[in-house]
C-alpha cells in the first residue's frame, strides 16, 4: 500500500511539473516530447491509483474475513463450555467479536453502490443482531435446564413410561384432585403422540383401528382407576373425620380393588405401547421388503446418461415419495426407541434422508442436461453411494430398536455386591414364606417413596457441570444402590434374597460415610455464610442415619415377622439417608455455583459386571428367601475388600410395571 501511494505521488508530481507554465513565458506551447511525457505520467498516476484501490479492497476483505474467523472461533469455544461461569466469559468474548464484525460490515454496507446488495447486507446484519440475543437466552436455558429439549419433543415410549409411573404413584398418593389432573394430562399426551402413528399415510387400516381402540381402552381403564381411587380417598377422609372403627376386611378389599385398577391400567398402557412398536416394525418391514432404493438410483442414472429429463422427472416423483416414507419410519422409530442413543440415531437418519434426497434429484437432473459430463456422472455416483450407506444404517437401526423392544439387547448391569459365587454355606435351607396383603402394600409403598427420592437425587446430581465430581459420583453410586433396593420390593433387579438386601444396605451406609468425608472437605472451602450453615446442618445428619442403618442391619432375626420388620426398617433407614443425601447434594451445588468452587477430581473406582450369566447369588443353594435368618450365620461374605467396597454407577432399571405385589417372588417364594 505504501509503495502504491509513493508511486501515485511521484506520478502526480511529474504531472504537476509538466503542466506548470513559467510566468516569463505566457505564450509558451508544449512540445511533442512534453506531451508524450504528460500522457505517460497520467497513465502512471492512473495505474498507481488503481493499485491503491485494489489493495484497499483486499485490506477490507481481509479485515472482514479476520473478524468473521474470530467470531467463529469464539462460537466454537462457546459450544465447549459446561458451566455457567465459563459460559458468561466465553459469551462476553463472543459479544466483543460480534460488535467488531457489525462495525466493519456496517461501514462496508454504505460503500456498496448496488441497492440490492445494500439490502442483502442489511438483512444479514439484522439476522446476526437478533440471533445473538436468542443464542444468549437459549444457551442460558440449556445450561440451567438441560432436559428442556427432551421434554419439548416427547416420544411415545417416554410419555407411556411417565404415565405408568404416575399410575404406580397412586398407591401412595391415592387419586387426589391434583393426581387426577396429572393422569388426564398424561393420557392426552399419549393420545397426541399416538396420532403420529394413526395420521401416517403408510400405517395400515388394521393397525390404525387397533391403535385407536387401545387408546379408548386405556382411557376407560383410567376412568375406572380414578373412580376407584376417588371413592377410596373419600372413605378414608370420612373415616379419619369421624374417628370411627373401620372393618379391616373392608379396608383390605378397597386396597385390593385399587391395586387391580392400577394393574389393569398399566396393562392397557403396555398393550398400546406394544401395538405402536408393531406398527412401526410393520412399516419398516414393508419398506425393506420392497427395496426400491437400488432400482430407483439405477434408473435415475440410466435416464440421466441417456439425456432424458422427462424420465428423470418421473422417477424423481417416485424417489421423493420413497424418501418421505423413509422419513416417516425414522420418526416412528424415534417414538418407540427406549434409549437416548437410539433416539438420537433415529433423528440423525431422518435429517440425513431429508437433506440428501433433493441433492440426489438435482444431481440426476444435471446429468440429464449434460449426459456426456464425467463430472456430473461422478457427482450422482457419490450421492447414490451416500444414500445406500444411509439406508444400510437405517436397517441396522431398525434391528437394534426391534431387539430392544423385544428385550434381546444385552443390558448393562452394575452391581455393588461381591462377585457371583458361593461366599459361605447355608446352615439349613430356609423355607419360603408368603406375605399378607398389608405387608405387601407396606413394602411397596416404602419402595416407591425411595424411588421418588432417588429420582430427585439424580436430577440434583445432573445439575453439576463437572462430570468427574467426587460428590456427584458418590451420590449417584448411592442412588443406584437405593434403586436396586426399590427393585427388590418389586421382585426385580439383582438383589434376590433378604441377605442380598442387607448386604447392599451395608455398602450403602459405608458409601454414605465416605460421602460425608468428601462433602466435609468441600464444606471447608465454602466461605462463612448462611449456605454453609445450611450445608453443615444437612451434612451432620448423614453419620447419624448411617449409624442407625448399620445398627438395624446388625440386629439378629428369627422367624418371618422379625425378618419382615428388619427388611422394613432397613428400607426405611435407607430412605431417610437418601433424603439427607439429596439435600446435601442440592446445597453443595448452590455453594459451588455461588462461590465458584471447582470440585473436579477423579479418585473413585467403579466395578462393573455385564451379562445375565453373572447374576448375583449369595446363597449357596441359589434359592430366594424371605424366611428366618440369624445375623450373619446364613451367609458369610468372604469377598476381597476391593470387591466388597465396589461402587454402582447406574443399575439397569426394569420397565416391567405390570406385576402385582402378590406375584413378587422375592416376598412370597
Amino acid at each position: 500500500m505504501c509503495e502504491a501511494c509513493h508511486e501515485a505521488r511521484q506520478a502526480g508530481a511529474c504531472i504537476q511539473k509538466l503542466t506548470a507554465t513559467p510566468d516569463s513565458c505566457p505564450g509558451h506551447t508544449k512540445s511533442f516530447k512534453e506531451k508524450t511525457a504528460m500522457v505517460r505520467a497520467a497513465r502512471q498516476l492512473l495505474s498507481a491509483i488503481t493499485r491503491v484501490l485494489l489493495l484497499a479492497d483486499k485490506v477490507v476483505v481481509k479485515q472482514l474475513l479476520a473478524a468473521k474467523d474470530r467470531v467463529l472461533a469464539s462460537l466454537l469455544k462457546l459450544e465447549r463450555v459446561y458451566n455457567f461461569t465459563d459460559f458468561m466469559e466465553a459469551f462476553s468474548q463472543f459479544g466483543n467479536e460480534m460488535v467488531r464484525l457489525a462495525q466493519i460490515t456496517g461501514e462496508r454496507q454504505n460503500d456498496l453502490k448496488s441497492d440490492k446488495q445494500r439490502a442483502q447486507m442489511g438483512a444479514a446484519r439484522a439476522v446476526l443482531e437478533k440471533a445473538t440475543m436468542m443464542l444468549l437466552t437459549s444457551s442460558k436455558t440449556c445450561l440451567r435446564h438441560p432436559d428442556f429439549l427432551e421434554k419439548a419433543q416427547p416420544t411415545a415410549s417416554r410419555v407411556l413410561k411417565d404415565f405408568d409411573d404416575l399410575c404406580e404413584l397412586t398407591r401412595i398418593t391415592l387419586v387426589e384432585l391434583s393426581t387426577q389432573d396429572k393422569l388426564n394430562s398424561a393420557l392426552e399426551l399419549i393420545v397426541e403422540t399416538s396420532q403420529d402413528f394413526t395420521d401416517s399415510a403408510y400405517t395400515s387400516h388394521e393397525n390404525r383401528e387397533r391403535i385407536l381402540d387401545l387408546c379408548d381402552q386405556l382411557r376407560a381403564q383410567l376412568v375406572n382407576l380414578i373412580n376407584v381411587g376417588t371413592n377410596l380417598s373419600k372413605n378414608r377422609h370420612l373415616v379419619d373425620g369421624n374417628s370411627c372403627h373401620v372393618d379391616q376386611k373392608e379396608n383390605l378389599s378397597s386396597n385390593q380393588e385399587l391395586e387391580t385398577a392400577i394393574i389393569k391400567t398399566i396393562e392397557a398402557s403396555k398393550n398400546l405401547h406394544k401395538q405402536l412398536q408393531d406398527t412401526t416394525m410393520d412399516q419398516a418391514s414393508e419398506l425393506f421388503k420392497i427395496n426400491e432404493d437400488h432400482d430407483l438410483l439405477k434408473g435415475l442414472k440410466l435416464h440421466g446418461l441417456a439425456g432424458c429429463p422427462e424420465k428423470v422427472d418421473e422417477l424423481s416423483v417416485k424417489f421423493r415419495e420413497h424418501a418421505e416414507q423413509l422419513e416417516e419410519v425414522c420418526k416412528l422409530l424415534r417414538h418407540i426407541a427406549n434409549t437416548g442413543p437410539l433416539i438420537i440415531t433415529a433423528e440423525h437418519n431422518e435429517s440425513v434422508i431429508r437433506t440428501t434426497c433433493p441433492l440426489i434429484l438435482y444431481a440426476a437432473q444435471t446429468l440429464a442436461q449434460y449426459p456426456s459430463s464425467r463430472i456430473a456422472e461422478g457427482n450422482l455416483d457419490v450421492f447414490s453411494k451416500t444414500w445406500e450407506a444411509q439406508i444400510n444404517e437405517l436397517s441396522i437401526l431398525v434391528k437394534e430398536v426391534n431387539d430392544v423392544c423385544q428385550g434381546k439387547m444385552e443390558k448393562q448391569v452394575y452391581l455393588s455386591l461381591p462377585r457371583p459365587g458361593k461366599h459361605g454355606t447355608m446352615v439349613k435351607s430356609l423355607r419360603p414364606v408368603k406375605l399378607d396383603a398389608e405387608e405387601q402394600a407396606k413394602i411397596a409403598k416404602l419402595g416407591l417413596e425411595m424411588k421418588l427420592i432417588t429420582s430427585e437425587m439424580d436430577a440434583e446430581a445432573d445439575k453439576w457441570e463437572e462430570p468427574d465430581n467426587d460428590i456427584v459420583k458418590r451420590a449417584k453410586n448411592m442412588s443406584s444402590m437405593a434403586f436396586s433396593m426399590y427393585l427388590f420390593t418389586r421382585g426385580e433387579g439383582p438383589l434376590k434374597t433378604t441377605q442380598d438386601l442387607f448386604t447392599q444396605a451395608k455398602y450403602f451406609a459405608d458409601e454414605g460415610n465416605k460421602l460425608y468425608k468428601t462433602v466435609k472437605e468441600f464444606a471447608e472451602r465454602v466461605p462463612t455464610s448462611g449456605h454453609k450453615e445450611e450445608l453443615e446442618v444437612h451434612l451432620d445428619r448423614i453419620p447419624m442415619f448411617c449409624q442407625q442403618l448399620l445398627k438395624t442391619l446388625r440386629a439378629p432375626t428369627f422367624g418371618k415377622a422379625a425378618t419382615f420388620n428388619k427388611v422394613d426398617s432397613a428400607i426405611q433407614e435407607t430412605k431417610n439417608l437418601m433424603n439427607a443425601v439429596a439435600k446435601v447434594v442440592t446445597t453443595s451445588f448452590i455453594c459451588a455455583t455461588k462461590y465458584n468452587i471447582d470440585c473436579r477430581s477423579s479418585s473413585i473406582p467403579s466395578y462393573k459386571w455385564r451379562g445375565s450369566s453373572q447374576r448375583l447369588d449369595v446363597q449357596a443353594n441359589g434359592s430366594t428367601d424371605f424366611g428366618s435368618e440369624s445375623g450373619s450365620s446364613s451367609t458369610t461374605n468372604t469377598a476381597p475388600p476391593s470387591l466388597q467396597n465396589s461402587y454402582t454407577e447406574g443399575l439397569y432399571r426394569s420397565s416391567s410395571l405390570n406385576k402385582p405385589l402378590s406375584s413378587i417372588g422375592l416376598l412370597d417364594s
